[in-house]
């Protein structure tokens, strides 16, 4: 082989790679990874030393605001701080502290009831009346701000079970109105609390070590607590100590409500009256019944838009019902005159006022034993306005020895703001007005008072007010349902609808007796129906049907049984007249 094709063959060596470089990047790359995984690590377990902002935290806006903490929770809602007093708005005092106040915006007076007196306060004075006497405080009372009204706190506190604290930088006040025990515990060691819990969590305040905090919530590693001063937030568990149970209590007298409750059931009809004329009958009336011990004239109603009353009442005729030993709580109402806006009499003070005053008056010249309020049809938007009228015809009604009586519906969600429960306190008898289930304006027929929807009416009841303040009234009506078939009803489309009603429908009353000849004289067999607790009857006359659900002895007693089941105060009845003789020996059975 020749010495060039050698040389062909012989490979040329490679030259030795340095790996020093290469380790050396690769240490750094690897030191640069781990210095940011660290970082990562640090920045994830290493607590968070951003805080809020106290003013945004407290809702404060203006040098004036002032945070509410409210039994150690902060509010939505603020105070302001004017010439060294604190002033809460309307509506967060009723809402928070004591529904009880009553402001007028038409004629920016303040009223609060307790249970003896009526206090009154006028717009931007330092004066107030109790009854009639006139004290004064060492601060403006009540405030506006805009279209806010502020009442002072201080003025609050005299009637209501309350104290409080205040605090600046933050301004806030600490309102203590919830009594009994609480936990607390004390910081282990100086720490922060948080508005979340977690350690990224912005710093709402520092705490130190053997300052001691009230636990609010109590959670697996972190608890939300507040501090002496106010501060509310999260910290961790571990910086508390022992968990102790602390008792809170502040001396306050709380007002003692009385009721005027007579020993024996009542037994209490409505009568009736509409002319002077009707009152000569009384003695025929209460001649027919059996165990009646009030009546209740229908005597008068508002009459005007002034609280002036129309009256029907007669002097003779409270004197023949208590030579019967029978008491008299003479009815006032506000349906009769339609002229007359119960809204603006109640709304405004000088005219709700006055039309208690005309109600004390009358019942004094007449010597009634009560008065028996049947206020009806009213708008939410009174509701306030009502529960303060009865608060303060109450105080009227004590001082003068009269039993007050309210009528109400059976509850329902659109007849809250009747708020039964408040009428209890102020009022002697809550009547539950335990029929109406359908009347002409409902959308289909049915019962005056089925036994379920009286049961459900007394059982509602009595979640707001006490069995012995409770009187349920019963019918002694019965509504005559008319049914006139709809033209073309089964051969049109709006036929197949589901819910469609194949008639038109209107109605009538009738007594017990006057019912009974109806459906026998047209050939009718009564059928009791235990779902509604009454006999339900049927007949059809010139292409027309009739259909009712009987009021006689037989649903009385079916409601007599609920009365004396839930051991009720008593029993009422409208309308006297309506009933038959035979009735008043099922009522006595129950209700003597």
């Amino acid at each position: 082989m020749s010495e060039t094709v050698k040389q062909r063959n012989r490979r040329p060596k490679r030259p030795k790679l340095n790996m020093a470089p290469i380790l050396a990047a690769l240490a750094f790359i690897g030191i640069v990874v781990l210095l940011a995984l660290g970082s990562v690590v640090i920045k994830k377990y290493t607590p968070s030393k951003e805080r809020v902002d106290l003013d945004d935290y407290y809702h404060l806006q203006t040098k004036d605001d002032m945070a509410l903490i409210l039994d150690h929770k902060l509010l939505e809602e603020t105070a302001k701080y004017w010439d060294g007093c604190v002033y809460v708005q309307y509506q967060t005092v009723r809402q928070y502290l004591n529904e009880r106040f009553y402001w007028d915006a038409n004629e920016n007076i303040l009223r609060y009831t307790t249970d003896s007196d009526v206090i009154s306060v006028h717009l931007g004075e330092d004066s107030y009346m109790v009854g009639k006497k006139n004290k004064k405080a060492d601060h403006i009372i009540v405030k506006v701000d805009g279209e806010s009204v502020y009442l002072a706190l201080d003025f609050v506190q005299n009637y209501t079970n309350l104290d409080f604290v205040l605090h600046e930088e933050p301004n806030r006040v600490l309102i203590t109105a919830t009594w009994g025990e609480i936990s607390k515990a004390d910081i282990k060691k100086n720490t922060q609390i948080r508005v979340k819990g977690g350690i990224k969590s912005p710093i709402v305040a520092d705490v130190l070590k053997g300052s001691s905090v009230t636990i609010l919530d109590q959670g697996e590693n972190w608890s939300r607590v507040c501090t002496e001063e106010g501060h509310a937030g999260y910290l961790k568990n571990k910086m508390l100590g022992e968990e102790r149970s602390e008792h809170i209590s502040r001396e306050f007298e709380e007002p003692e409500f009385t009721h005027l409750l007579k020993d024996e059931p009542i037994s209490m009809g409505w009568h009736q009256v509409t002319s002077p004329e009707a009152n000569d009958k009384i003695a025929n009336v209460l001649q027919s019944t059996k165990g009646i011990n009030v009546v209740s004239p229908t005597w008068f109603y508002l009459n005007d838009n002034k609280g002036n009353l129309f009256s029907l009442a007669d002097q003779d005729y409270v004197d023949y019902c208590h030579k019967n030993d029978v008491e008299v709580w003479a009815l006032v109402s506000n349906l009769e005159n339609p002229d007359a806006d119960s809204t603006y009499v109640l709304t405004h003070t000088s005219t709700r006022d006055y039309l208690t005053n005309q109600i004390i008056s009358a019942a004094i010249e007449y010597n009634f034993d009560g008065i028996n309020l049947d206020f009806e049809a009213l708008s939410g938007e009174v509701g306030d306005a009502y529960i303060q009228f009865i608060r303060e015809l109450s105080i009227k009604c004590e001082n003068n020895d009269l039993v007050l009586s309210i009528d109400n519906y059976v509850p329902s969600s659109y007849t809250a703001f009747y708020n039964r429960k408040e009428q209890a306190v102020f009022a002697d008898y809550v009547i539950i007005m335990g029929y109406d289930e359908h009347t002409s304006i409902s959308e289909d027929i049915g019962s005056v008072a089925s036994i379920g929807f009286v049961e459900k009416g007394v059982t509602d009841t009595l979640l707001e007010v006490p069995a012995e303040q409770t009187i349920l009234a019963m019918p002694f009506y019965t509504r005559i349902w008319e049914l006139t078939p709809k033209a073309g009803s089964g051969e049109d489309v709006e036929s197949a609808s589901e819910g469609y009603i194949p008639y038109t429908f209107t109605c009538f009353e009738e007594g017990m007796q006057t019912v009974e000849n109806r459906y026998t004289e047209n050939g009718a067999q009564a059928v009791w129906s235990e779902e509604d607790g009454q006999y339900v009857a049927e007949y059809q006359k010139d292409g027309k049907t009739y259909k009712m659900w009987i009021e006689n002895e037989s649903s009385l007693e079916e409601k007599l049984k609920i009365m004396k089941q839930h051991q009720l105060a008593g029993a009422a009845y409208w309308k006297l007249g309506f009933e038959r003789p035979s009735a008043w020996n099922t009522i006595i059975k129950y209700v003597n």
